[in-house]
């Protein structure tokens, strides 16, 4: 990684864990699904109301660390007003970011979220990333 692209990295990370976008309860949310990691403690719950073929509205809570809970951040931004199919497709995506740079097309298709892709550089840190998405997962193929 280069260092402009670290900086930004860094930049967004620590700017989307200190003020995470759409952070907090959801009433009456159709979809709901909690996803942890017992190697580390994280634990993500993100809540959805779907409705209309939309995702009318997300948020998420977390503990942990500053990736899993800028991810959740920048993930509920991205799906936010889109179908539980393009969600679905979005994470796809960015689990092939976590396992190879990114080409034109999916840098395309992930957006911000590229930024992300800093954290292939730290194996370790891949699940705190990814997190957040296997609760999405869960939560788009069961409701509350």
């Amino acid at each position: 990684m280069n260092d402009e692209l670290a900086r930004l990295y860094q930049q967004v990370i620590l700017e989307h864990n200190k003020s995470p976008r759409n952070y907090g309860p959801l009433e009456g949310a159709t979809h709901e699904a909690r996803a942890d990691n017992p190697l580390c403690g994280d634990v993500v719950t993100l809540r959805l109301v779907v409705a209309d073929g939309r995702i009318q509205a997300v948020r998420f809570e977390a503990r942990g660390c500053a990736i899993s809970r800028a991810t959740a951040s920048l993930m509920t931004s991205a799906i936010a007003g889109g179908t539980p199919q393009a969600a679905a497709r979005l994470r796809g995506e960015f689990e092939g970011l976590m396992a190879a740079p990114a080409d034109p097309e999916r840098a395309a298709v992930l957006g911000e979220l590229t930024v992300v892709e800093g954290v292939r550089d730290f194996p370790s840190r891949i699940a705190c990333a990814v997190l957040p998405w296997r609760a999405l997962e869960a939560a788009l193929g069961g409701k509350r």
